[in-house]
C-alpha cells in the first residue's frame, strides 16, 4: 500500500486532475488530503463534488483546513460571510455553487462537517493542515483552531538548529512525540521554493497552489512527489489569492 499526502487545492480542480492522474493509483492506497480544498480558484464546489465521489473508490483521509471551516459555515448560513474570507478566495467560492443544487449543498455541508481535525496513522506519523501548540502534543492542545490556523510549528522547525540532536534536552518538545508530521497551510512559495519541504522532522507539501504555485501529491514513504502545472497555467483568465 502506498500513501499519498495531498497538499492544499483551493479550487484548483484542474490541477487535482492533473496530480492524481500522475499517481497511477490502486486500490490499495491510500490519499490523505491536507486541507483547504476550497478558496482561491473558481472550480471549489466542482472539487468538492469530485472528492465526494473519488473517496467512494479510494480510501481517503481528508484533514480540515481553515478555508474549509469558512465554506462550512457559509453553506450553514448563507449569511455568515465572513469578510475576510471574501477577500480571500471566498467569492470565488460562493460564485462556484451558482449551478449547484440545494441537496448538492448539502451533501457538501455534509462533507465538510465529517473532515478530520487531524489524523495519526499507525506508524505515529501525524497529519493536519496546520500546526498546534501544545507542547504535550496534539490530544492536549487546548485551541483545537489551532489545527487549522498554525504556524508556529513550522516557524519553530524552520528556526531550528539542524545538528541539534533529538535527544538533547532544548529539542522542542513538540517534535518529539510524533515519528514524522506533514502539514499544508503556509506555501514553501513563500520560502521561494516550487517544492515540497522538509524541516527537522516536518514535511510542508502546500506548494502554493492558491497563488501562483502547484497542488502536490507525495508518497509518504519514498518521498516521490508529483505535481501539477501552475494554477495561473490552467486558470489564465483568473488571478487567484491575493
Amino acid at each position: 500500500m502506498r500513501t499519498f499526502a495531498i497538499g492544499d487545492i483551493h479550487g484548483g480542480f484542474k490541477a487535482l486532475i492533473q496530480v492524481l492522474n500522475q499517481l497511477e493509483l490502486t486500490e490499495e492506497d491510500q490519499l490523505i488530503f491536507m486541507g483547504d480544498y476550497v478558496d482561491g480558484w473558481s472550480e471549489a464546489a466542482q472539487v468538492i463534488d469530485f472528492l465526494i465521489d473519488f473517496s467512494k473508490k479510494f480510501t481517503c483521509v481528508f484533514i480540515k483546513g481553515n478555508h474549509d471551516v469558512w465554506c462550512e459555515n457559509w453553506l450553514k448560513d448563507k449569511n455568515d460571510v465572513n469578510p475576510s474570507w471574501y477577500l480571500h478566495g471566498g467569492k470565488e467560492t460562493m460564485d462556484s455553487y451558482a449551478v449547484f443544487s440545494k441537496e448538492d449543498k448539502e451533501a457538501h455541508l455534509a462533507f465538510f462537517e465529517a473532515l478530520q481535525m487531524y489524523h495519526l496513522d499507525n506508524e505515529n506519523r501525524l497529519f493536519l493542515h496546520a500546526g498546534f501548540t501544545s507542547m504535550h502534543g496534539v490530544e492536549k492542545e487546548s485551541y483545537p483552531h489551532k489545527f487549522c490556523t498554525d504556524r508556529t510549528l513550522w516557524e519553530m522547525a524552520m528556526a531550528l538548529d539542524k545538528n541539534i540532536e533529538v535527544t538533547a534536552n532544548n529539542y522542542p518538545k513538540r517534535l518529539q512525540h510524533y515519528h514524522e508530521i506533514y502539514i499544508g497551510h503556509t506555501p514553501t512559495t513563500n520560502y521561494n521554493e516550487a517544492y515540497p519541504m522538509n524541516a527537522a522532522n516536518i514535511w510542508n507539501v502546500d506548494t502554493g497552489a492558491a497563488f501562483k504555485g502547484k497542488i502536490t501529491a507525495m508518497n509518504i514513504e519514498t518521498k516521490a512527489f508529483f505535481q501539477s502545472d501552475s494554477l495561473p497555467d490552467l486558470y489564465p483568465n483568473e488571478k487567484g489569492r491575493n
